[in-house]
């Protein structure tokens, strides 16, 4: 049955099969409007949709087109019959389909947002409530994580900022270790901690 739920100004739609909408990913949204600001020309991308939410907040009152990633084909769903909700369709495209794949080669996004599964898969019987495939995060919780880092990678623009979402303060500084290592021009610039987790922000330098 769907559900609605309130999400900042947005009513947002899902039901059992979609994880359901936390209030204080709005955070996440919030931060990502403040980095519209300075960022770059071009769109925003959102890794991990879901019913679209957090991305959709984002750009509502930017401006800004919007991409919406999603493997699941009922999140896709959601996504954009929120996006009709919230009355920005025609500025929002949804892409149903595997990180590695959704993306042009040629695409770059002036800012990215992403909200990936990152409960460890031996913790994931604490939240019955929520679809495995929603927060199965693999071993260590950072193997969906890990796949956003590359598509931002490959796809934020010079300028350019991402926000991510992970669980804990020392997953993010997993994170923060690979991006040292890699040297694609990315590093983690801020965190900002909450109760039920943990954005972690990461900038390209304009070059």
């Amino acid at each position: 049955m769907t559900e609605h739920v309130a999400f900042g100004p947005l009513t947002i739609a899902f039901d059992e099969r979609v994880l359901r909408p936390r209030e204080w990913t709005a955070a996440q949204s919030a931060w990502a409007a403040e980095l519209q600001a300075g960022a770059p020309p071009g769109p925003v991308l959102e890794l991990c949709a879901g019913a679209g939410h957090i991305g959709l907040l984002a750009v509502l009152d930017t401006g800004r087109e919007l991409v919406c990633v999603d493997a699941d084909p009922v999140a896709c769903d959601f996504a954009r019959a929120n996006a009709v909700a919230a009355g920005v369709a025609h500025r929002v495209e949804v892409r149903e389909g595997r990180l590695e794949h959704a993306v042009a080669p040629q695409e770059r996004f002036a800012v990215v947002v992403a909200d990936p599964p990152w409960v460890p898969r031996d913790e994931v019987g604490r939240y019955p409530e929520d679809p495995l495939d929603a927060i199965d995060g693999g071993s260590d919780g950072l193997d969906v994580a890990r796949a956003c880092l590359a598509v931002i990678a490959r796809h934020l623009a010079p300028g350019g900022s991402a926000v991510l979402q992970v669980g804990t303060c020392t997953q993010a500084d997993v994170l923060r270790s690979a991006l040292c290592c890699n040297g694609d021009g990315l590093v983690v610039t801020d965190l900002r901690q909450f109760p039920r987790g943990v954005l972690v922000r990461i900038d390209r330098d304009a070059g």
